[in-house]
């Protein structure tokens, strides 16, 4: 499965557990279509590893840490006064705009050997090209 939002970088461990990490970012637009890569991503790992997502020193196959932010911008009024040289922020009464600049998640998911091979191979990702 092709994914174009989430590039993961993974950590092994000599058993062959480990992690993957991503972070992501999309504007307003983009956000739908990075949720549903995330979606697909998490869906893929609760049908597959039903022993999930929990503490894997409790026995469980996988975890997860995901994140999110949102990222905006206030609309300031602004006046210049020539007299005085500066800028002063005008009141008058509005409501200054908010507009959503960018959307961010971060996703470590974290599994045994089983769990780790198995998302290498769901999602097209070769120790290789990750430097391991």
């Amino acid at each position: 499965m092709a994914l174009h939002y989430l590039i993961f970088d993974s950590t092994d461990a000599e058993d062959g557990s480990g992690s993957f990490d991503t972070m992501a970012s999309a504007t307003a637009a983009g956000w739908p279509a990075l949720q549903a890569e995330l979606a697909r991503v998490l869906a893929w790992a609760h049908a597959s590893f039903a022993h999930g997502p929990g503490p894997l020193d409790e026995g469980c196959d996988w975890d997860l840490d995901l994140q999110a932010t949102q990222e905006t911008s206030h609309t300031r009024r602004l006046r210049f006064d020539p007299a005085s040289g500066r800028l002063t922020e005008t009141d008058d009464g509005a409501e200054p705009g908010r507009a959503t600049l960018r959307h961010s998640v971060s996703l470590t998911l974290s599994g045994t050997a089983g769990f780790c091979a198995a998302f290498r191979q769901r999602f097209g990702l070769d120790a290789a090209e990750d430097g391991l």
